[in-house]
């Protein structure tokens, strides 16, 4: 890496500047799921495209159907750099119950937590407007100090995130040209702890499925039918079952095409970080871990696939009894995907393993709900070793690279729509209350995520082996 001390002491001495300007922004209540608060996310959105300009983006507030979207481009010192497009979004989640907050959730308020640590509380402090600032203000940083950016940069802020991103996939669509780039930053994750900085290297994708297994014309009396007529019940309970065999793993056929196995390096950082079956699943008043034999809890978590029931529901369940045989039967199951497996094929594969064992006098019904693929930057990746390496050199701390068990869409259309990895560097931590009342960010996290972009920029733009 170049010797980059002009541009970390810029954003060190500019920190209170930084904290200023996100006092500003958080002040906006850009609540994007209350339409009573549609001109102050268009007030958020503008106030980003001045910040933006006066740095020499090229900024604008763009129209959709729903809130506005911001769209910035900066090019670089060196125009054959790399192209990264950054995304966050600034809309916030709302505040109730508003009696839980110690102070005005609009209205930024420092303090200090029991152990010393000094937060910022407010609204969208962490979740997302403190994060994206952060990238943002490193590259205030760059220009301050070099007049320039390393890399060329596009920006897009998004306002509905928080309110299912009516407006995103129509907005891609339509600006997909504009929006392409060599690799998607994404700042809108967390730190594996307040002194371990992560990578989130993967995202489990998802199928869902709703079933209904009909038997009879109508409910039945079960003393007049028990033992003669076919219970809906019982059949659909007997072919979940069957899913899973005695050592965890899913037994649905092809259901494993396309999952790799973890690299042993990788699987050792995870050992590294100290998370226990039993320390996870204490938190939830459990021990013992469930899922496929001979796995640690992350890996079961961030890097194998899950069929999981979600709900089953048929037959008399009011209070009191009720001695009847259903005519109907129904479950909902989701399935977790990593790698590359194909949620469509999973679809098939499991409806073929239900209607299979569905009796000929019988039938069975089924609805799709949410289908997306999983994404896994390659760990092999040149961008995933310059990041982690960047992020070693700020926090003093190897860089964790970790799964997430769940989704981001953005993430997914992306690489679907726009055909470019993401790279997902956040620096919230657990206990920043997003979503929630009180919601804060450290200072140190939002000062050394500023510096961390800085490197991180470095890195990116330096010349491969």
């Amino acid at each position: 890496m170049a010797d980059l001390e002009d541009v970390l002491s810029a954003a060190d001495a500019s920190l209170e500047a930084s904290l200023g300007r996100l006092k500003d922004l958080v002040r906006i209540p850009s609540i994007s799921t209350d339409k009573s608060h549609a001109g102050d996310c268009e007030k958020a959105a503008e106030w980003l495209v001045e910040s933006l300009s006066e740095m020499g983006f090229d900024a604008s507030v763009r129209k959709t159907d729903g809130h506005p979207m911001v769209v910035a481009h900066h090019a670089g010192a060196d125009a054959a750099a790399p192209h990264v497009l950054f995304y966050g979004h600034y809309d916030v989640q709302p505040v109730d119950p508003l009696e839980l907050w110690s102070t005005d959730p609009f209205e930024p308020t420092f303090s200090e937590t029991p152990d010393g640590r000094k937060i910022m509380t407010g609204r969208g402090t962490s979740d997302d407007k403190g994060q994206l600032l952060t990238f943002v203000e490193a590259c205030r940083a760059w220009k301050e100090t070099r007049g320039d950016l390393p890399l060329n940069v596009s920006i897009l802020f998004e306002g509905e995130e928080e309110s299912g991103s009516p407006s995103l996939i129509p907005f891609l669509e339509a600006n997909s040209d504009e929006l392409k780039a060599d690799l998607a930053l994404v700042c809108d994750t967390g730190m594996w702890d307040a002194e371990t900085p992560a990578i989130s290297v993967s995202l489990r994708g998802l199928t869902g499925e709703e079933i209904t297994v009909h038997a009879a014309s109508r409910d039945l009396h079960s003393g007049h039918y028990g033992g003669a007529a076919a219970n809906p019940i019982h059949i659909l309970t007997g072919i979940l079952g069957e899913m899973h065999d005695e050592t965890g793993r899913v037994t649905i056929p092809g259901f494993y095409d396309g999952v790799s196995e973890t690299p042993d390096d990788i699987k050792a950082m995870w050992d590294g970080l100290g998370r226990s079956a039993e320390s996870f699943l204490s938190e939830v008043g459990l021990s013992k871990p469930s899922g496929e034999e001979g796995r640690s809890v992350l890996e079961l978590t961030w890097a194998r696939p899950t069929a999981e029931i979600n709900g089953v529901w048929g037959g008399y369940t009011a209070p009191g009894f009720k001695t009847v045989i259903p005519a109907e039967a129904s479950a909902k199951i989701s399935f977790r995907l990593v790698g590359e497996q194909d949620p469509h094929a999973i679809r098939a594969a499991f409806r073929e393993f239900v209607s299979s064992r569905i009796p000929e006098d019988c039938s069975v019904e089924f609805k799709a709900h949410g289908t997306s693929g999983a994404i896994h930057l390659p760990y092999e990746s040149d961008e995933l070793a310059s990041a982690g390496k960047a992020l070693t050199e700020e926090w003093g701390k190897p860089a964790a690279f970790v799964g997430m068990g769940g989704s981001i869409p953005v993430v997914g259309f992306f690489q679907s729509m726009l055909g470019m990895q993401s790279l997902l560097v956040g620096f919230a931590l657990e206990d920043d209350c997003i979503h929630s009342p009180n919601e804060k960010y450290d200072v140190k996290s939002f000062h050394k995520g500023i510096r961390s972009w800085i490197r991180i920029m470095d890195a990116l733009a330096a010349p491969k082996a």
